[in-house]
């Protein structure tokens, strides 16, 4: 077990010092209340979100997380497609967490509310029209060495419906841009066939010719999408570059999540099986895909009220 230090609770960028914290909360569980093995990997699950949502809002320790961000980080549990029973179980490995980290001095005070904490409506995730994501591709310059590689970034998040984690892992090993396919590494590890269309195997090819090699300089990296120092490019970047296309296109409020959700509803408005968009999507329930036949039933209905002549004029104010 690995004790913690004032190093360890700042992570910047560092996942190795987060799992190092919970390599001591799994010791804390195990010998002092002790759960099973079972339990303890769901609590390293329930928690591993919690890791990503610091890197993409900034936050560098663990001494940052305040009632207001935490606040956040459960609706955007909720934005990223998790359904209400597994955001209620992972508050609960939270407070647990919360409460450890308090204990043993780590963090002075329990940031977290005791009540009010969850939102008990149940939110639709957003999402783009077909339109409003054409807007965001066409703003960007694909005539510079980062403009090349923001359009891939950008279409490639979108063909494949990826959450931000998982295409700033992605090696060059993993596209096969011939098949239009790539390997994805999803929640705990585990992998999936993801597809891609022509236009993410276009710009992906583009990249990769006409402008990784420059930011490679040492011709050593592994990783697909690099920085302008040759190194893998972060999470915090990678939703940076997001918005800063989305604001230059007129569109407000949007990030990489944000363009899973439109990969998935405009799937299930185009006629795919849920069960075939629960496999791209890398969920491991059918539950958690279902949210987006709501959002397509919202959009059908607002079609419906729009388009037809006796819904207009029956339609109550």
């Amino acid at each position: 077990m690995t004790s913690v230090s004032k190093q360890t609770i700042s992570f910047k960028n560092d996942e190795s010092k987060w799992t190092q914290l919970l390599d001591s909360f799994e010791h804390h569980v195990k010998t002092e209340r002790g759960l099973s093995n079972f339990t303890i990997r769901n609590y390293r699950n329930d928690l591993a979100p919690l890791f990503d949502f610091m890197q993409i809002q900034g936050l560098s320790s663990i001494t940052d997380l305040n009632r207001t961000n935490l606040r956040e980080y459960l609706a955007w549990l909720v934005d990223i497609g998790y359904v209400r029973s597994s955001v209620v179980r992972k508050l609960s490995t939270l407070r647990s967490f919360l409460k450890w980290l308090v204990r043993d001095g780590i963090i002075k005070t329990d940031p977290l509310p005791r009540r009010g904490v969850l939102n008990t409506t149940r939110r639709l995730p957003k999402f783009l029209s077909k339109e409003e994501v054409n807007k965001v591709f066409e703003v960007v310059d694909n005539t510079s060495i980062i403009g090349l590689r923001d359009l891939a970034l950008l279409e490639l998040i979108y063909a494949a419906g990826l959450r931000v984690s998982e295409v700033q892992k992605l090696n060059l090993s993993d596209i096969n841009v011939v098949n239009q396919e790539l390997v994805v590494t999803g929640k705990g590890s585990k992998q999936r066939i993801a597809l891609i269309g022509k236009p993410a195997a276009n710009a992906i090819e583009r990249y990769m010719t006409y402008a990784r090699a420059k930011l490679d300089q040492s011709g050593k990296s592994k990783a697909l999408f690099l920085n302008r120092t040759g190194g893998r490019l972060n999470q915090r970047t990678i939703q940076k570059r997001v918005n800063y296309y989305s604001e230059l296109a007129g569109l407000q409020d949007v990030h990489t999540h944000t363009l899973r959700h439109s990969f998935a509803t405009h799937l299930l408005d185009g006629g795919a099986d849920l069960r075939v968009v629960q496999e791209l999507l890398g969920h491991s329930s059918p539950s958690t895909t279902q949210l987006y036949t709501h959002v397509s039933s919202s959009e059908a209905r607002q079609i419906y009220l729009s388009a037809h002549p006796r819904a207009i004029k029956d339609h109550p104010k």
